[in-house]
This record gives structure tokens, C-alpha cells and sequence, in this order.
């Protein structure tokens, strides 16, 4: 199972229409807030399962806040990450994730890209599409392959 996790693209979809044509074929899609009313667009251009939460820039959104999806008999918290302090540390949304029974948690808010397995939680920020703020500055986004229930995960730049 391939999935494509990315976050906070703001509105700006052309670095993310070009990573969906380059990880063409992915088995699902997660989008981890900031979208900007986008959420329709990105539905139809990658045509398969999504999963898209809203985050503090997502203003009168129905998307959700946040959600619990399984990936390949894993259980995921998905979220943008803004309501756990992932601008200061991370190791609270991670807990969030162990308390509700997860393997893994997907964030974003940070624009700075970031696997990372705490206490048995595999931590997941894509970082920016459109505003990264990591040194360097580069577009990021992950790629998460999952085999027999076993997630890695990889950060991938533009």
C-alpha cells in the first residue's frame, strides 16, 4: 500500500498537482490541513480514497478537524496538529495518537517536515507544499509504503 501524505498547500495547487502526477499510482491520500477551500479540487485530481482535515487557516470548512483512519491494519490519527503545541513539541499529538490505540500520527501546522517514532508512535509531519520554512526551504511531502502492517515512511522534495 502506497500512501501520499502532504499538508498545508494553502491554496496552492501547483507543486501539489505535480507531485500527484509524479507518485502516480498511490492507494490513498492524506492531506493534513491548510487547504484552503481546496478540498473539492484535490478530491477530483487524485482520484482515489482521500483523507483531508481542517487546520487554523481552513476557515468555515465541514472538513473535519481531524480523524482516525486505518492504513493496512494500522490505526492513524490524523490531524493538523495546531490543537497539540506541534509548534513547540511534538510528543503531545504522538501521545494523543498512544492514547487512542494508534500506530501512527499524520500533522502538519509546522511547514517543517519530520518522521519521527516516539514511545511506539510513528510521528508524520509532510511539511509545506507551498510555504516550507525548514532550512533550506524546499517543498516537501511524504510517501508512506505499507507492507504486511509494516509503515516507513519517506520524506520527498520537490
Amino acid at each position: 500500500m502506497k500512501v501520499l501524505i502532504v499538508s498545508d498547500t494553502h491554496g496552492r495547487d501547483e507543486n501539489l498537482e505535480h507531485v500527484v502526477m509524479n507518485e502516480a499510482p498511490f492507494d490513498m491520500f492524506v492531506h493534513c490541513g491548510d487547504v484552503e477551500g481546496r478540498e473539492i479540487f484535490i478530491e477530483a485530481l487524485v482520484e482515489c480514497p482521500c483523507c483531508i482535515v481542517s487546520g487554523n487557516n481552513d476557515f468555515f470548512s465541514d472538513l473535519p478537524r481531524e480523524e482516525e483512519i486505518e492504513l493496512d491494519g494500522n490505526k492513524v490519527l490524523v490531524t493538523h496538529g495546531h490543537y497539540y503545541g506541534v509548534s513547540m513539541d511534538i510528543s503531545g499529538v504522538a501521545e494523543e495518537a498512544a492514547s487512542r490505540d494508534c500506530q501512527a500520527v499524520f500533522f502538519g501546522h509546522t511547514h517543517k517536515p519530520v518522521i519521527e517514532e516516539i514511545d511506539g508512535v510513528l510521528a508524520v509531519n509532510p511539511g509545506s507544499l507551498s510555504y516550507p520554512r525548514q532550512h533550506g526551504r524546499r517543498p516537501s511531502y511524504v510517501v508512506l509504503e505499507s507492507k504486511n502492517g509494516k509503515m516507513s515512511a519517506e520524506i520527498r522534495y520537490l
